[in-house]
């Protein structure tokens, strides 16, 4: 892991020179000067946001995953999760072609009921779990809209437009690129026949994260407002539902605004983001399943508000947020969230010269979260630079030792 900055940093000359780019010139595009592109191909430099990497990998025409070496090489058993990705991407190919099922469907009720373990998996952050248990449930709810009409079609449908987000997210997590890119598109095509108002949206907020893959950060909040507005009567109205999308829209839009260096409109976005979310806290009506799967609270907004300040490499700002944040708010999180915070805030504290706690936060967060703190590229850069900066330390504490011991004389 240690040399993985020499290679990202190898691999993103190799597509310069591919593409006959003088250093000089990828400077310009980000915004950098031409010795840190030098000190970026050496491995000197750590990418550490998620933003810069993707920029970085737009201008260079490449994959952001091709460039930091995502899938991760792991052990035998680790990388058996990507058997499970080829399932999933048979079924999803095949989308159009009658399902081969064997038996007759389950009711979509029982259906539903088989999506709260995804739920579960999804808030432990168990992205290879969830990988195994979508191959047979995208199956059997594409045979369930086969045989059916009506309601009961349009919820068959439904159905396979979650699984899809989840494959979505667990893509995401593992390094799947081409799993990432096809279950976005079939979760549109499903949701546009599951007679779900909110579902389309909800297919936007996932293609609202794929093309942050390719800096695309303009386009994406024009896609969030669209879907915005898809929901916005819904919103209107207080549906639990619809403001929850509403609300999860506007942190997408905050991301993309910070990454666009569109300070002023990141702001709007997360204030936007917290008046949803005590919108929602005020719903006196029935218990609502949110079959959406959309993590949205009061705690992820506040969250999202110190990736957004790191995105904009304002760390005291982002430790600020922290500060005025309760522990409570935090650990009623799913631990996705969690783990994914904590190694915010790790970065947070790195970059505040404290690696000590930077430390403490990264692990803290792996214990949390373990699938997706290991598989993070931001989670890596961060660890790289936390032993790089012990070493050197390390190296001059020797080298004034070594000076009063006089040993070079």
């Amino acid at each position: 892991m240690l040399e993985e900055a020499e290679e990202i940093g190898r691999r993103a000359r190799r597509a310069r020179l591919r593409l006959g780019m003088a250093q000089a010139d990828l400077a310009v595009a980000l915004g950098k000067s031409q010795g840190w592109v030098s000190k970026m191909e050496r491995g000197l430099i750590e990418i550490d946001r998620v933003g810069l990497l993707n920029l970085l990998a737009s201008e260079l025409h490449i994959h952001p995953n091709d460039l930091i070496g995502r899938p991760y090489n792991s052990s035998p058993g680790e990388n058996q999760w990507q058997v499970a990705a080829s399932s999933i991407l048979r079924e999803l190919r095949r989308y159009d072609l009658t399902p081969v099922f064997a038996g007759t469907p389950r009711p979509a009720r029982q259906l539903w009921q088989e999506t709260t373990r995804l739920h579960r998996l999804r808030d432990a952050a168990a992205n290879v779990a969830i990988m195994e248990v979508l191959p047979d449930l995208l199956r059997e709810a594409r045979a369930l809209a086969e045989v059916c009409t009506g309601h009961e079609r349009e919820e068959a449908f439904s159905i396979y437009a979650v699984c899809c987000k989840f494959a979505h997210t667990a893509a995401h997590a593992l390094g799947h690129p081409e799993l990432v890119t096809m279950s976005c598109e079939r979760a549109a095509w499903s949701a546009r026949l599951s007679g779900d108002p909110v579902m389309p949206a909800v297919a936007d907020w996932m293609r609202v994260w794929d093309m942050w893959a390719t800096a695309d950060w303009e386009d994406a909040i024009t896609l969030s407002d669209k879907a915005i507005r898809s929901v916005q009567e819904g919103y209107d109205q207080a549906e639990p539902l619809a403001v929850r999308a509403w609300g999860a829209l506007q942190l997408r839009a905050a991301v993309s605004a910070a990454r666009g260096n569109l300070r002023s409109e990141a702001e709007d976005r997360i204030a936007h983001a917290k008046a949803a979310a005590d919108r929602l806290a005020e719903y006196a009506g029935p218990p609502v399943y949110d079959r959406h799967s959309l993590t949205f609270s009061p705690g992820n907004v506040q969250i999202h508000a110190i990736s957004v300040a790191l995105e904009m490499r304002e760390q005291r700002r982002a430790l600020a947020i922290h500060r005025r944040t309760s522990p409570e708010m935090i650990a009623s999180l799913p631990s996705s969230r969690q783990g994914h915070h904590h190694m915010e805030l790790a970065r947070a504290w790195l970059w505040d010269g404290n690696r000590d706690t930077a430390l403490a936060e990264l692990e803290k967060a792996e214990r949390i979260a373990p699938q997706l703190i290991r598989n993070h590229p931001i989670a890596r850069s961060t660890l790289r630079s936390i032993v790089y900066a012990e070493r050197a330390s390390t190296r001059e504490k020797l080298r004034r030792m070594s000076d009063r011991f006089h040993l070079d004389g």
